[in-house]
């Protein structure tokens, strides 16, 4: 037991230390922190996925302090973002859970922080970091505007008021933003990290392939309910029920594409078409809008109707 349990303080030692390496050269080295902060995140995985609950709490509260005394009073929110999510994970890791368990616990854990430090950074300190890019991304507009017009070239009115439609949009689906920012960062954490922790010996489920993926038919009674509400009810922009009505649909929206894709790639597979095509149909996708449009029909479908199960599965 006392052997097992140096072992355990040897090794918190060394992975709080990797830890203090990764955030410092997050802070402070700009370029290369922003690949390096999705590491952030794997000592306390790596720490979790051994032990008990209440050294992980140590552990958190030691990297806590770390992150203090060697970086500065802002790397505090860097050390709880990315350290309670590898926690999270960490623990359901141990726990045997599913791969899809633990990526959904690591995005809802990296989504409540980030919420809740938002909301700090307003309530004690006064600073709305969505509202100042708002601002400043207005501000620039506004000044291309007026250097094209000092350089005697017209302004297309057309164009500015879409603009400005365009970033009242993005600020009306910030909280949706939220959202899938938080489970697209948790998925690259899980891609470089699980690698590493397999070389440790550390067991890890895999994902089962993405053409077998099959979201909730509830899902897409949601999509409706919101699609009609939206269209019957005509919310007035700014309100309370145009607010949650868009970002409802857009979340919602997001899910039937994600549907789409995955039966296009059961559809190839089963037609023994390469990858490339699919990766090709990504990439389409993303640049055309008429192409994602198709993507996200066919996803509505093949959750409505069983498509896949209707065109592979009769004999």
């Amino acid at each position: 037991m006392k052997h097992k349990n140096t072992y355990k303080l040897t090794e918190g030692a060394i992975l709080l230390a990797i830890f203090t390496v990764l955030l410092l050269l997050t802070l402070y080295i700009p370029g290369l922190g922003l690949v390096v902060n999705f590491f952030l995140a794997l000592p306390f995985m790596m720490f979790a996925a051994k032990y008990d609950n209440k050294s992980v709490v140590i552990f958190t509260i030691a990297a806590v302090l770390l992150s203090l005394i060697f970086g500065t009073f802002l790397a505090i929110p860097f050390t709880l973002l990315y350290g309670l999510t590898g926690a999270i994970m960490g623990i359901f890791i141990r726990k045997e859970k599913s791969r899809l368990a633990v990526f959904v616990a690591g995005s809802l854990t990296f989504l409540v922080n980030t919420v809740i430090q938002y909301a700090a950074s307003v309530v004690l300190f006064n600073i709305n970091m969505i509202e100042e890019f708002i601002v400043t991304f207005r501000e620039s507009i506004r000044t291309s505007m007026d250097m094209l017009q000092n350089m005697g070239q017209s302004v297309d009115r057309t164009m500015i008021e879409q603009m400005e439609a365009s970033i009242t949009l993005m600020e009306t689906l910030m909280p949706s933003m939220f959202v899938i920012a938080s489970f697209f960062i948790v998925f690259i954490v899980q891609l470089v990290s699980f690698p590493v922790l397999r070389r440790f010996g550390i067991a890890i489920k895999t994902w089962p392939p993405f053409r077998d993926l099959l979201l909730p038919k509830s899902l897409l009674w949601y999509y409706l309910i919101a699609l009609f509400a939206s269209l019957f009810m005509q919310p007035d922009p700014g309100s309370y029920w145009y607010w949650a009505l868009t970002n409802l649909l857009f979340v919602l929206q997001f899910f039937m594409m994600l549907q789409g894709f995955s039966f296009i790639a059961y559809f190839l597979h089963a037609k023994g078409v390469s990858r490339a095509i699919f990766i090709l149909i990504i990439i389409l996708a993303v640049f055309i809008p008429f192409v994602l449009y198709i993507v996200r029909i066919l996803g509505i479908i093949d959750l409505g109707f069983d498509l896949r199960k209707r065109l592979f599965d009769k004999k």
